[in-house]
């Protein structure tokens, strides 16, 4: 059952289009000074990374996108980390970055499926499958729009096979109305789950070349994990501008300014979203109960740029017009995470793709910045172009403090084909950042 909502109400939905020509949240954070918060990016180390996955027919089409942490809750050395690898299916991997699991990316369970294309991965705790609680791997899948689950098995890293999938069939488009539709490719695309304390469980999902985020509850039975009451809510994908024009993000034809990294604060049940183009939105939920705003911009928010059909790129039409962006991202504003402190504290960390750097922002009051950070290779490469992310604040095996994981591409090194696409994921001690950074 699909139930589109009819957009914010009046005040509501202005409020959100103002949020964005708000000023830019103070930079600044407790203990530290303004020349340390605004103009200087930390640096950690990682000696650890994945195996490196290739994006050709002799990888199986495998390109690294996001990742999720599973803490195993008696042994953290079992902890596992899943990561999409889209047309590759799903890797699965110990707390030593080794891989334990590749799930293909098989024909989804409908009888119009076909094989998959899996892009964000989330997790999903204590859902009733076969009559027993089970944590549960959630999915977007793009060429079949639609959500896939797999059964984690309580084992984790010691379990023969970590990952089963138990969707159910016949699960509805997210998007399309029907088979046809989901071959243009406005597709399931970023995904983050949500369970609020009353039981619930929720997934929330963006629609790739679009502004449109869904959310859709999910659902156990004897035919496996599935998902009802999908609801939608386009966000702003235009913007007025102090200087008085409306700035519209500059795409190629037929793309909406899209958002994909997701994270939902389980504590008070707001919504983290990067819009690629746009910066990081906070969004009540459910959807259409509150305004969205805008916390931060990515450093070109607000520059006209014209679309090149020949080179496929945007470009300013006027190279010294000002911008009106933050001082934090650069497009694409993409990996959403949240490290969870004591009581409502916290951080949310965003990948900033375009400069190979990270934003962290205060859960609390008005988000605002904490500081940026990069990740250097100690022994391996340096990460760049991070796209997807995930962060635990529990202990993951030697990870005392929290691990962050983090999409890396182009992978590189002496171990890594130079003539082939390669990606990875890299592992990093949060303690690390928490340190570099100064954060509480």
């Amino acid at each position: 059952m699909r139930r589109r909502l009819a957009g914010l109400p009046a005040t509501l939905l202005l409020l959100a289009l103002l949020a964005p020509v708000a000023a830019p949240a103070s930079a600044v954070a407790d203990g530290a000074t303004d020349a340390t918060r605004k103009h200087r990016t930390a640096t950690v180390t990682t000696s650890v990374e994945t195996p490196p996955l290739y994006d050709d027919e002799a990888g199986g089409n495998a390109s690294g996108d996001d990742p999720a942490i599973w803490v195993h809750p008696d042994d953290s050395d079992r902890s596992l980390v899943l990561a999409t690898a889209k047309e590759g299916g799903l890797r699965v991997y110990g707390v030593a970055a080794t891989e334990l699991q590749s799930v293909a990316a098989t024909p989804a369970p409908r009888a119009d499926g076909v094989p998959g294309r899996f892009n964000n991965v989330d997790i999903a705790y204590g859902l009733r499958v076969d009559g027993r609680a089970t944590d549960v791997a959630v999915v977007s899948d793009r060429y079949n729009d639609q959500i896939r689950f797999f059964a984690i098995d309580p084992a984790g890293a010691d379990a023969a096979v970590p990952l089963t999938e138990v969707t159910a069939p016949e699960l509805e488009f997210l998007f399309s109305p029907d088979r046809e539709t989901v071959a243009e490719d406005h597709t399931a695309y970023g995904l983050a789950v949500y369970q609020p304390r009353r039981g619930a469980a929720y997934a929330v999902v963006t629609q790739e070349g679009s502004t449109t985020i869904a959310t859709a509850r999910l659902t156990t039975g004897p035919d496996g994990v599935g998902y009802t009451d999908v609801e939608h809510l386009a966000m702003p994908g235009e913007f007025r501008l102090p200087d008085g024009t409306t700035w519209v993000p500059c795409e190629e034809p037929g793309v909406g300014p899209q958002l994909e990294g997701l994270a939902v604060d389980r504590r008070t049940g707001t919504l983290y979203a990067a819009q690629e183009d746009v910066g990081l939105w906070r969004v009540p939920l459910p959807l259409g109960s509150g305004a969205p705003r805008l916390v931060d911009k990515v450093k070109d928010f607000g520059v006209h740029d014209a679309y090149d059909p020949e080179s496929e790129e945007c470009a300013p039409v006027d190279p010294v017009a000002p911008s009106y962006g933050g001082k934090n991202l650069t497009a694409d504003a993409e990996g959403v995470d949240i490290w969870y402190g004591p009581g409502r504290t916290g951080y949310v960390i965003v990948s900033s793709q375009g400069d190979d750097t990270y934003g962290v922002y205060d859960l609390t009051g008005h988000n605002r910045s904490l500081g940026t950070f990069r990740v250097a290779g100690d022994g391996v490469d340096d990460v760049n172009g991070s796209d997807g992310l995930a962060v635990s604040n529990a202990p993951v095996g030697e990870y005392e403090t929290g691990l962050l994981v983090t999409h890396d591409e182009p992978e590189t090194g002496p171990d890594v084909d130079p003539d082939r696409d390669a990606t990875g994921f890299s592992y990093v001690h949060w303690g690390d950042v928490a340190e570099a950074l100064h954060l509480r």
